[in-house]
C-alpha cells in the first residue's frame, strides 16, 4: 500500500433483521471459513428444502421416483433462467466433472485428433482428457499460460497449440488453482471457425460471474452450482449446443434413455435428486436477501482486502510472500504467494490444507502452480473483514514458522 493511499473496509453484509450473514447457514462457528470456492456452503433454506424433499421422497417412494423426471425438468428450467440461457441446451449433471465425463464420453474418435488443455485445468478435468486420449489413440498438448498473462497473451499461448492435428480444447473459464480467468470467449470463436470442439469448464463461474454464457460459443459448458451459488453438492449444469446434443448421454442410462437430450438427464433412476430440486431455492436465496449483483460486488472488495491485509502480514514476519500479479483477475478469489518452501506441488499444498484446519482453525485453500505454493482466498456473503484479519494476525506467523521449518528440513 502506497503513502496517502486510502483504503476502504467493506461494511460486512447482514441478514435484513440485522443478524450477520453468517447465521443464515449451519458453517461451524468455531472454524475461519475462507475456502468457500472449494466445496461452497448450503444455506438453511436449501438445507430445509432439500430436508423436506427428502421426507417426502421417504414417504412415498412409489409415487415419488415416476415424478421425479418432471419435477427436474422444472428445477433446470429454473436454473437455466439463472444461467440466462434456454432450458433446452441445459442438462442438471452432478458436478462439473461428471459433465465433462458426459462430453468425454460422447466424442468420437478423430484420426491424429490431439486434446489441448492448459497448465491450469483442473487436474480431474485434465486427467478426464488424457484417458480420452488414449482412447482414441492421441496425445495431450498443455499450453502453458503464465499467471501474469493478460486476455492477448493467454488467448496466443493456447492458440500455439492449435493446428489441423487437433480436435477438442478443453479449457477453464475460471481456473481454480490459480483463481484467473481465461479468454474463452476469443477462443470459441477461433475453434468454431477451424470446426473444433471446446468444452469450457465453467466449473466456478456460476453466481460469481453474472452471465457466464453470454456471448460464448462452445460446444459443451460445464459449471458448478454448490460453488458460488451455494446450492447442495452435487449439483451442476451441463450446457451443450450444436450436433453434439444428440450424443450426450448421462452417465446411467435408464428410463429416459430415448429421449432426447436434455430430457434423458432427467431420468437418473433411484438417485437422490433432492439437491437438483433445492437448487433454485439456494439461488433465490442470495437474490432476494441481498441481489446477486450485490452480493459479487462485496465478495470481490472483501477478497481484495482479504489479500492486502494478508500480504502485508507476511511482509511483517522477515521474509515477504509477496502479492501475486494475476493477468486476468476474477471477483470473489485472490492470490497470496505463500513463503518459500511451502505448497510447491498439489500433494504439499493439501496437506498445508489439512494442517491448517487441524491447528488453526481455519479453512483455507493452498494450491501450487508451477512449483510454486499459494494461498487461495475465496470469500462469499457470510465473510466479514474479520476473517481476514483474524487470519492475518494469528496465522500468518504460524505459516511463516511452517515455512521456516520446511527450509530447513
Amino acid at each position: 500500500m502506497s503513502e496517502g493511499e486510502v483504503v476502504t473496509v467493506p461494511r460486512p453484509l447482514t441478514l435484513p433483521d440485522g443478524r450477520p450473514a453468517l447465521e443464515a447457514w449451519t458453517l461451524d462457528p468455531d472454524l475461519r471459513h475462507l475456502n468457500h470456492g472449494s466445496f461452497g456452503a448450503v444455506p438453511r433454506v436449501a438445507q430445509e428444502r432439500q430436508n423436506a424433499l427428502r421426507a417426502e421422497m421417504e414417504r412415498a417412494p412409489v409415487a415419488w421416483f415416476p415424478s421425479l423426471p418432471g419435477r427436474i425438468a422444472a428445477a433446470r428450467a429454473a436454473v437455466a433462467g439463472r444461467l440466462r440461457t434456454d432450458a433446452k441446451n441445459l442438462a442438471l449433471v452432478p458436478n462439473a466433472s461428471a459433465g465433462a465425463s458426459a462430453v468425454y464420453a460422447a466424442l468420437a474418435a478423430r484420426p491424429g485428433g490431439d486434446i489441448v488443455v492448459t497448465d491450469h485445468g483442473y487436474g480431474a478435468v485434465t486427467m478426464g482428457a488424457e484417458r480420452l486420449a488414449r482412447r482414441w489413440g492421441t496425445g495431450v498438448r498443455t499450453a502453458r499460460v503464465p499467471l501474469a498473462a493478460d486476455a492477448e497473451q493467454a488467448y496466443r499461448a493456447v492458440m500455439a497449440q492449435v493446428d489441423e492435428g487437433v480436435a477438442l480444447i478443453v479449457l477453464d473459464q475460471i481456473t481454480s488453482a490459480t483463481a484467473r480467468l481465461l479468454p474463452v470467449g476469443r477462443v470459441g470463436a477461433e475453434a468454431a471457425r477451424r470446426g473444433i470442439t471446446l468444452l469450457v469448464d465453467g466449473a466456478h463461474a456460476p453466481g460469481l460471474l453474472a452471465a457466464p454464457l453470454d456471448g460464448l460459443v462452445c460446444d459443451a459448458w460445464v459449471g458448478n452450482l454448490h460453488k458460488w451459488g451455494c446450492a447442495p453438492r452435487g449439483t451442476a449444469a451441463l450446457v451443450a449446443h450444436g450436433p453434439l446434443r444428440a450424443d450426450l448421454h448421462p452417465l446411467i442410462d435408464s428410463w429416459g434413455a430415448s429421449e432426447p437430450f436434455p430430457d434423458r438427464f432427467d431420468h437418473q433412476g433411484t438417485l437422490d435428486a433432492t439437491g437438483f430440486l433445492a437448487a433454485p431455492a439456494a439461488l433465490d436465496f442470495i437474490d432476494d436477501t441481498w441481489g446477486w449483483d450485490t452480493a459479487r460486488r462485496y465478495m470481490g472488495e472483501l477478497a481484495d482486502h482479504g489479500a492486502r491485509v494478508v500480504t502485508e502480514a507476511f511482509g511483517r514476519t522477515g521474509t515477504p510472500a509477496g502479492s501475486v500479479d494475476v493477468g486476468m483477475p476474477v471477483p470473489g478469489m485472490r492470490l497470496v504467494r505463500l513463503p518459500e518452501g511451502l505448497g510447491t506441488s498439489r500433494v504439499a499444498a493439501d496437506a498445508l490444507r489439512d494442517r491448517a484446519t487441524a491447528e488453526l482453525g481455519v479453512e483455507a485453500a493452498f494450491t501450487s502452480f508451477d512449483g510454486l505454493g499459494y494461498l487461495r482466498l475465496s470469500a462469499h456473503v457470510y465473510n466479514t473483514p474479520d476473517d481476514y484479519e483474524y487470519f492475518a494476525e494469528t496465522c500468518v506467523p504460524v505459516v511463516e514458522k511452517w515455512a521456516r521449518e520446511a527450509r530447513q528440513a
